[in-house]
């Protein structure tokens, strides 16, 4: 029986840190404000000359590095991006080249903030179907380039940043499950609805939110998810040592701890730090419980996540 662990992380955030202090000079907003509704005080913004891939390569070495991965040991690359280099060729390609890797499948997954669950799934049946033995996996993002700096309800929110993580086949199960959802008729509610036509941007290029919506839907579904591993896995929310949450908002992040009863100092926060990285926000937050030894060999750590589309997920991980 083939299956697939995680066998290193890696993460990445720009130089550049963005305070909510910062935040008052540009926008009308506060601090206070801030910090009482989202729980960030602070996000990191891309230089002019990063890209995604260019993210992505930092966190990919440090994964590597941390998994003993040489480039040409990887036969699998999928990028969880929102934000690309370009339209084409893939950011995955890009990164592919940059880390001198050569003759493996490369491809973006587009699932926003749910990107990087969609992508370790996808890489885990790869491997369970015996196509590769050794799957880089990444989440990156440079939201800076599509926020209204002058709209105070979203461009507080978000910050840049990449995570990675290694994912080998293995003969001891690492991920026991994965689950996936969507709902289109939700597209709206969070969405970046400007395009390219003959050399133009039609509608607005900058990305859009119904506040309300989000966190109504984001609870409700993020506790279905992960109620959904649990059965799957014959656990009980007590069981699990470890929820990695999508680190959007720390009143979703308070609000589906409490109504699945797992305490908050099982919870991995790091959205304080990061604000929300989209696709980067649980591979970034994985590396920081991996790197300050919070998670232990043997324990239950479950990842989930919801983005725009509407998609969510979850993956129940065995570490």
């Amino acid at each position: 029986m083939r299956y697939s662990r995680i066998v290193g992380t890696g993460g990445y955030l720009p130089e550049k840190v963005l305070t909510n202090h910062d935040l008052e000079r540009m926008v009308d907003t506060s601090d206070e404000w801030i910090r009482s509704r989202t729980g960030i005080t602070q996000r990191h913004i891309a230089a002019d000359h990063e890209m995604a891939s260019d993210l992505a390569l930092h966190a990919s070495r440090k994964a590597m590095e941390a998994a003993g991965i040489k480039a040409e040991e990887i036969d699998l690359i999928i990028v969880a991006t929102t934000t690309p280099d370009m339209i084409f060729p893939s950011t995955a390609c890009i990164l592919q080249d940059k880390l001198g890797a050569r003759d493996c499948p490369a491809f973006d997954v587009q699932a926003v903030c749910s990107g990087f669950i969609y992508a370790l799934a996808t890489a885990d049946m790869f491997i369970r179907a015996g196509r590769c033995r050794n799957a880089l996996v990444v989440g990156a993002e440079v939201y800076s380039r599509i926020l209204d700096w002058s709209d105070r309800s979203t461009c507080v929110l978000f910050g840049d940043g990449a995570g990675a993580v290694v994912l080998s086949q293995s003969d001891q199960p690492g991920i026991l499950s994965s689950h996936l959802h969507a709902d289109g008729k939700h597209s709206k509610v969070l969405a970046v609805p400007g395009s390219i036509c003959d050399g133009k941007v039609q509608g607005k290029p900058f990305l859009i939110m119904e506040g309300n919506t989000v966190f109504k839907f984001a609870v409700k579904i993020l506790e279905e998810v992960v109620r959904e591993a649990l059965t799957e896995n014959n656990l009980q929310a007590s069981d699990i040592d470890w929820l990695i949450p999508h680190q959007a908002n720390i009143r979703i992040i308070q609000s589906t701890a409490k109504k699945l009863g797992i305490p908050m100092e099982k919870v991995v926060v790091t959205v304080d730090k990061h604000g929300n990285t989209s696709a980067a926000s649980i591979p970034l937050a994985l590396d920081t419980a991996i790197r300050d030894g919070r998670i232990k060999s043997g324990q239950y750590v479950l990842l989930e996540g919801v983005g725009g589309g509407f998609t969510w997920g979850a993956v129940l991980l065995r570490w």
